[in-house]
């Protein structure tokens, strides 16, 4: 994706269900699942560079010494700057004879993540800033073990503040930061009244302390907790949690809008947002990874046992389709063979556009994440060039017409020509303050490969996995590419037009902020139509009030075809003082194409305006109404 957004963020768990002893004999290191929990966070590093956090829990630690833990960094480099934190710790303790990793005993009793519960965040900061308070997991703390409290995510939740609400009705005095301290207060509300319940039970039938202790922990049911808990939760979430007694869970929102997968066997469960790190990790088969079902909570008891259950009522399956365009790395099976499809359904749109012209058309991609898109268009150009030429073939073989130059005019000179046009040198430093100096430094960010295309004769067709603002295509990518002098450029995007506002994961709120709505703001404003965003601003503004679920931003698109909406996008993307007077074309994926490469994730909302959720209703409407009241930031 040439335009950067923030987007959804990445979990990992790892339980342990042997002794650490039982690791060292089998695999050489007492550390065998701390190794696991960072290696499942670095093959999902994609899914968050602002921040990482670990937290571990250790089982059956005697009364007095610290049981659970947590390390956090928000610093460049994040999760390397923990790994080598922590292994310092470590090296550190064996190296002075405290820790004798031949004795596993002494890695759980001195270092600090020698524990059989491990989890891991990464973290994309699109809320509640970017500081080490922001940075996941949450604690919650007690002197209970069943009443400690670790939580991480992947989510965004649509009524953070009704949630507040509810825990002040509640009592409580929660502190208005972020959806996730909401949902940790949930969580732990419902965490203390379990407890509580059990205590009071086995209080009366006078247990030991030691008893009473392990008997809150069997009875624990994190289940329930879950169902109290979430009935008010509205968006897409992935939560991870642990508790102090060795308790774990995951749990997925019930429209299974954000990932996550599962495997177990009689050493370990472990989870992660992506299926494909755990099968890399663990060296698995396709077949033996699970996906969370959604509006599931899976619960791992300190005992080692694994059930799933329902914690809410089923909603219609609407798992985010921009997971497999852009988010997810693409050496998933079924997302590199999803991808590969989304760029062979543009293939007729891309004929159009070039009319044909297979002799003087060069295909190329903007790195690196539309590379595989760029293979399936190129694999269904070949295909449909060839049956060409099996056609034209068959025909001058009848007429007795078929020569030598025929065939290597048809095959030779006439094949489609892939180039690696563009190639992406850096990431720029974002601590640069200066806003001009920033946008001189991103211009170059991209460059081109001289030579690749033939001057004044050949179109060049790039394809990029989505278009959101155009802010790159204005600043970068069409000044680079005009400097090979095409005859024509075609820009092409696998996923449609960005139309609407995201509030479950992506950090995508603000109508402003979407070249597609510009381009129909634009032609409203030229065809004399103004009126139509007063309407759109008085029923939005309305349907805020009465808590209502249509989308009436809608109306701002219906008078346009998509077609007429991508002309405009192209007027307001074409830099400025362009000396190179080529056409411009750019090519939006069609929703109808984009289910059949994607079929099974139609969560489309961002293209669509169809909110899976009643909040996202009322993020779309409250969002456009900031919009026409010029008030910035998040709609939710």
């Amino acid at each position: 994706m040439s335009d950067r957004i923030n987007h959804e963020c990445g979990v990992a768990l790892v339980r342990l269900l042997k002794p650490l002893s039982f690791y060292q004999e089998k695999y050489g290191s007492p550390l065998w699942g701390f190794t696991k929990l960072f290696l499942l966070m670095e093959k999902q590093h994609n899914r968050g560079q602002d921040g990482a956090g670990v937290a571990c829990v250790k089982l059956d630690l005697p009364a007095g010494e610290p049981f659970m833990f947590r390390e956090r960094n928000v610093k460049s480099n994040p999760l390397d700057k923990i790994v080598r934190s922590l292994l310092s710790q470590y090296n550190e303790h064996v190296d002075s004879g405290v820790i004798h990793p031949e004795f596993p005993d002494t890695v759980k009793r001195h270092f600090d993540f020698g524990g059989e519960l491990l989890l891991g965040h990464l973290r994309y900061g699109t809320s509640g800033g970017y500081n080490i308070s922001s940075c996941h997991p949450f604690f919650r703390r007690s002197p209970w073990p069943t009443r400690n409290l670790a939580l991480c995510g992947n989510f965004n939740l649509t009524n953070t503040q009704e949630l507040n609400q509810s825990l002040i009705a509640m009592g409580q005095h929660p502190i208005f930061a972020t959806d996730t301290q909401a949902i940790l207060e949930k969580i732990g509300f419902f965490l203390d009244e379990e407890h509580e319940d059990i205590y009071r039970f086995l209080r009366k039938r006078d247990l030991a302390g030691a008893e009473m202790t392990r008997r809150i922990s069997e009875e624990l049911d994190l289940t329930r907790v879950i169902t109290r808990a979430s009935q008010r939760w509205d968006g897409g979430y992935t939560l991870a949690g642990l508790i102090g007694n060795g308790d774990a869970f995951v749990v997925r929102d019930p429209s299974g809008i954000r990932p996550c997968f599962y495997f177990q066997n009689d050493e370990v469960v472990a989870f992660a947002s992506e299926r494909a790190p755990l099968m890399t990790v663990f060296d698995l088969a396709v077949e033996q990874v699970r996906e969370v079902e959604p509006g599931h909570v899976v619960v791992i008891k300190k005992s080692g046992t694994v059930t799933s259950a329902p914690f809410t009522a089923p909603m219609a399956r609407t798992s985010c389709s921009f997971e497999r365009i852009y988010f997810s790395r693409g050496n998933d099976v079924d997302i590199y063979r999803e991808r590969q499809a989304l760029g062979g359904q543009l293939a007729a749109q891309v004929l159009e556009s070039i009319k044909n012209d297979w002799a003087n058309t060069v295909f190329s991609f903007i790195p690196n994440t539309a590379e595989t898109a760029f293979y399936g268009l190129m694999s269904e150009l070949r295909t449909r060039r060839r049956d060409e030429v099996k056609s034209a073939i068959l025909a001058a073989s009848n007429a007795g017409k078929l020569t030598e130059a025929m065939l290597d005019d048809l095959i030779l000179r006439n094949w489609p020509r892939g180039e690696k046009v563009v190639s992406k040198d850096i990431k720029l430093r974002t601590f640069i303050g200066q806003e001009n100096l920033r946008n001189q430094l991103a211009s170059h960010v991209y460059d081109i490969t001289y030579g690749s295309v033939r001057a004044g004769q050949d179109n060049l067709v790039v394809i990029d996995d989505s278009i959101v603002r155009g802010t790159t295509l204005r600043r970068s990518i069409l000044r680079i590419l005009t400097r090979l002098n095409p005859k024509k450029i075609v820009i092409v995007s696998t996923a449609p037009q960005i139309r609407y506002p995201d509030c479950y994961g992506i950090d995508m709120s603000e109508f402003a902020k979407f070249i597609a709505f510009e381009a129909a703001v634009a032609l409203i404003n030229e065809r004399g139509q103004t009126s139509l965003l007063d309407d759109v601003y008085e029923l939005c503004r309305d349907e805020v009030k009465k808590g209502g679920s249509e989308n009436h931003v809608r109306r701002i698109y219906e008078p346009f075809t998509p077609q007429e909406i991508s002309r405009k996008v192209v007027e307001l993307v074409r830099p400025k003082n362009l000396e190179w007077q080529g056409e411009i074309e750019i090519i939006f994926q069609t929703i109808e194409n984009l289910h059949a490469a994607v079929p099974n994730h139609r969560g489309d909302w961002y293209f669509t305006g169809r909110y899976p959720t009643p909040g996202g209703y009322r993020v779309v409407n409250q969002a456009y109404v900031n919009y026409y009241e010029k008030l910035d930031g998040r709609s939710y």
